[in-house]
């Protein structure tokens, strides 16, 4: 049978009972959403395209996707992030030097009725980089709900059908995105172009899933229109958002793209000081709109979201669960997530990393190795098959070295210690 061949047998029995039809999202659901790289994950789980080679815990059907916190709606931040003595000592126990270059918060959500949290300079903030598109996501699903405040089927076709040019907004960006021809079933990964059309479910996956920045942009910006011009987005056309940009004025419109990324956070009770961004992820967008405030997070911050974000607080319930669908990680996992503890875990996960060198300092200072600063950043919502679910936001300014390692090891070393405490 030509399914055996391709998945392994440890998925074998997680495999048959996952209906493969196109139903089901994340994995295969490209009826539902219309993201084609979710077409070629149904493909390859049928056995009629090459094995995607995806950690165990990758295989979650919509149906296994639940809100871990709706139970705790009613508890504030404030009467949940209060220290544990136990799961405190543990962490502290990882962290015995702990300086300026690493920060972190852990709640163990594994009994919804007896919350852990644990923390080490959770109030510090770094520039959070790719996190931040969390922060653009939950302005998309923001102005969605405004749209069409009592019909989210309506929301969710709107994410479907909507297509959206990239232009100069996408421009420019190292990270490539998967594009897939459902005629072909042909994979090709390349950088996004000024020409590229997808859909707004489409550049939303691809800013979370590949972390591409000229995606977020793209997403950042139909979330400024969909402000500027309510419900007249769902019809309106290219010419329209040219003329907008065209006619500014451009301090005008920087104001609203703040307000638009910023204002659901304030909602939640996250400060600015918490988390805040202030700047695009792509130089191509300008011309258009401007940058205003500086971008901040800190392991406080992200906290606050990825726990309300559990209790169906982020907009709304249904939107809250389909941001955690997107944290998904389907096309692969890095940095914190990699770690081998994880591979059977589902995880949601976004991270990102900043860095500035110095050549005069350090010639050989590169890539992810900064010596003027070196961010790296994850969040992480960890759930096992054996109940044990909890997260994590790990913040680091380490110079001169890639931290990704680090972040790895430290994964493996919170997993054990929270799943010791009994």
């Amino acid at each position: 049978m030509k399914l055996l061949k391709i998945i392994p047998l440890a998925l074998l029995c997680m495999a048959f009972t996952i209906p493969v039809n196109d139903t089901i999202y994340p994995i295969d659901g490209y009826q539902y959403s219309g993201i084609k790289r979710l077409k070629r994950l149904q493909l390859a789980l049928s056995g009629d395209l090459p094995d995607a080679k995806l950690p165990a815990g990758a295989y979650k059907s919509i149906n296994d996707i639940k809100l871990n916190l709706l139970s705790q709606k009613q508890y504030s931040s404030q009467d949940v992030l209060v220290e544990d003595e136990m799961l405190q000592k543990k962490i502290n126990a990882l962290f015995p030097r702990l300086d300026k270059s690493y920060s972190v918060t852990v709640l163990d959500i594994t009994n919804a009725e007896k919350l852990r949290y644990a923390q080490q300079n959770e109030t510090r903030g770094y520039q959070p980089g790719s996190v931040g598109k969390l922060v653009v996501v939950t302005a998309l699903f923001d102005q969605l709900a405004k749209i069409y405040p009592n019909d989210y089927n309506k929301r969710v076709e709107l994410l479907k059908s909507k297509m959206v040019k990239g232009g100069n907004w996408v421009l420019t960006d190292e990270h490539t995105i998967p594009v897939f021809d459902i005629a072909t079933n042909k994979l090709v990964k390349r950088q996004a172009v000024a020409s590229d059309v997808f859909s707004l479910f489409e550049w939303a996956d691809h800013a979370l899933s590949v972390s591409n920045n000229g995606a977020a942009s793209v997403v950042w910006r139909e979330a400024l229109l969909m402000a500027a011009f309510g419900d007249k987005y769902p019809t309106m056309t290219q010419e329209d958002a040219d003329a907008y940009f065209k006619k500014g004025p451009k301090n005008d419109i920087t104001d609203l793209a703040i307000k638009v990324a910023n204002e659901p956070l304030r909602k939640l009770g996250i400060t600015e000081d918490e988390w805040r961004l202030g700047t695009f992820f792509t130089r191509g967008v300008n011309p258009y709109v401007g940058s205003k405030g500086g971008s901040i997070g800190s392991p406080l911050g992200l906290m606050k979201w990825m726990l309300q974000l559990e209790q169906g607080k982020v907009v709304d319930e249904k939107s809250s669960l389909e941001i955690k669908r997107l944290m998904y990680m389907t096309d692969r996992r890095i940095r914190y997530a990699q770690a081998p503890e994880l591979r059977d875990a589902a995880v949601y996960f976004k991270s990102g990393s900043l860095y500035k060198c110095d050549k005069t300092k350090d010639a050989s200072c590169g890539k992810y190795k900064g010596n003027v600063f070196n961010y790296m950043n994850s969040v992480a919502i960890v759930e096992h098959s054996d109940g044990s679910n909890y997260m994590v936001c790990l913040m680091s300014n380490v110079l001169s070295k890639n931290s990704a390692g680090d972040h790895l090891a430290l994964a493996s070393k919170i997993d054990k210690a929270i799943r010791s405490i009994k």
